[in-house]
């Protein structure tokens, strides 16, 4: 059964077994909305093991893309010798510049998830994203590898975009965390993944199957995906069922009355309107929203040390400890270990958390609840910065350099999932178009640290270019948690995009 309140007549529409009764006088509009609190249509009451499915691939989405984005990094001088780029920054940028398609991918495929729906935006980048990755495995100069990276970047950025939103669309605030926890590691296990494999491709064959080996594991996931993901933005599926019903009237009566969602502002359906508006919600979030404004410098700072060190740590094991590139692409392991246990620790706490503090909280959930978990990943990360740092520059055993490098993916993972989740249950409807924008600035960061990394190594050495990087951390990691709980709510109650 479905129930529709017409809200421009006053009068009640029905329609039962098929059959719509209208009381008089004769309505004008109706307005769609789900069948009641436990509309099994409705993403939020799927099944646990449906959810579950399609977060499985979100999160398969979002990690095959920055496996990718790191990958060739051990392999970078090979593809200097083979395609004659002597340059080093050219041979940096071959790795970021993968990154800095993040930067702007989101800004467009974010809005474009919020009018099309999630899943065929997901799954049309990630084609694309096949198809580009493929061609980078021929290219056979350098200005051809630099664009289909750039390509690739593009369609692999989607993930980082839609993916939070799809996951708010389907998880209830307290339920949330764990699916988030899961869903984040992709962005930061990924490009540590990559290089490990990278490493042994590149020392017992040849660069070009770094890319031709993701292609085929993307090949896997994206068959995944056709069979396990389906559409969970509420606006979209709505819109969808709008849509038969606008059919069956024209059928009977020739259209008489307006159909619309309940996310649809009355007698606003120009699809050109929809999409501006779509298409400056990223740029308006970020430049009016302090919430934005806070993570997005944060994250920017994370993901540009990461990068930076993802791009260091096999040129340090390889000239400060002399040890040959497959064997230098292990200690990528380190970092992923702290990713991996902190993130398992931070899944269960993040929810434990919440829901603990929202039954002292007389059952009333807050966004805030997600700032807790930050604090320790505030504290470790610019410990892991100095260790590592520091013990490479005095050339002690190179467990040191891997005790750092484990800490500092543990402080990342900590901050950057508290993050996700606190910017998705602030603004779960526009999730899609927040993620955007605190994509773009943490992309461009990432793009840019690596270029400056081999410079600042050079100049102010291993030590004390890891203790500014610490000092920075520091500064901007440590207020943020404290400021999102107490101005937090303050701040929402005044923004327009806010849940």
């Amino acid at each position: 059964m479905e129930n529709r309140q017409l809200e421009s007549t006053g009068s009640t529409a029905s329609v039962h077994d098929g059959v719509e009764k209208v009381d008089a006088p004769p309505p004008k509009e109706l307005v769609v909305d789900w069948d009641g609190p436990d509309d099994p249509e409705n993403p939020k009451n799927w099944t646990y093991s449906r959810k579950w499915r399609a977060t499985v691939v979100v999160s398969l989405f979002t990690f095959v893309s920055p496996v990718a984005s790191s990958m060739l990094a051990p392999a970078v001088m090979s593809i200097g010798a083979d395609l004659g780029i002597h340059k080093e920054i050219i041979l940096s940028m071959t790795i970021s510049i993968f990154v800095l398609a993040y930067a702007v991918g989101p800004l467009f495929l974010g809005p474009l998830s919020e009018l099309y729906g999630r899943a065929i935006v997901l799954q049309l980048c990630n084609l694309f994203f096949l198809a580009w990755c493929l061609g980078c495995g021929f290219a056979q100069t350098e200005g051809q590898l630099l664009a289909f990276r750039f390509l690739s970047g593009l369609g692999g950025s989607a993930p980082l975009a839609v993916g939070g939103g799809t996951l708010g669309d389907m998880w209830a605030p307290e339920q949330r965390g764990k699916a988030i926890a899961i869903y984040s590691m992709g962005p930061l296990l990924g490009p540590v993944v990559g290089p490990i494999a990278g490493g042994w491709i590149a020392e017992k064959t040849t660069w070009r199957w770094v890319f031709w080996s993701t292609c085929i594991f993307d090949v896997v996931v994206q068959v995944v995906g056709f069979m396990w993901l389906r559409e969970t933005y509420a606006p979209v599926l709505l819109e969808r069922k709008a849509k038969g019903i606008r059919q069956r009237q024209d059928l009977e009566n020739g259209g008489t009355v307006q159909v619309r969602t309940i996310y649809d502002a009355k007698g606003s359906r120009d699809w050109k309107q929809l999409f501006s508006k779509a298409l400056i919600r990223p740029f308006a979030l970020f430049f009016t929203e302090p919430i934005a404004q806070i993570a997005g410098v944060f994250q920017a700072f994370i993901f540009g040390v990461m990068y930076l060190f993802l791009t260091s740590i096999a040129s340090i094991f390889q000239n400060v400890y002399h040890q040959r590139i497959g064997i230098a692409g292990l200690h990528y392991i380190s970092l992923g270990l702290g990713l991996m246990i902190a993130a398992q620790i931070n899944a269960r706490a993040m929810d434990a958390i919440f829901k603990s503090l929202k039954a002292k909280n007389g059952g009333v959930g807050k966004p805030e609840f997600r700032a807790i978990p930050m604090i320790p990943g505030t504290i470790i990360l610019p410990a892991g910065i100095f260790i590592a740092g520091w013990c490479a520059d005095q050339h002690t055993h190179w467990i040191g350099v891997d005790v750092g490098l484990a800490l500092l993916g543990g402080g990342m993972i900590l901050v950057f999932q508290s993050m996700q989740a606190y910017i998705v249950d602030v603004y779960t409807l526009y999730a899609a178009s927040a993620l955007a924008a605190v994509s773009f600035w943490r992309s461009i960061a990432g793009f840019a640290f690596p270029l400056f990394a081999p410079a600042m190594w050079a100049n102010l050495g291993y030590g004390k270019g890891a203790t500014v990087l610490a000092c920075v951390s520091i500064a901007i990691g440590c207020p943020a948690p404290f400021l999102f709980w107490k101005y937090g709510e303050t701040v929402r109650k005044r923004s327009k995009f806010s849940a």
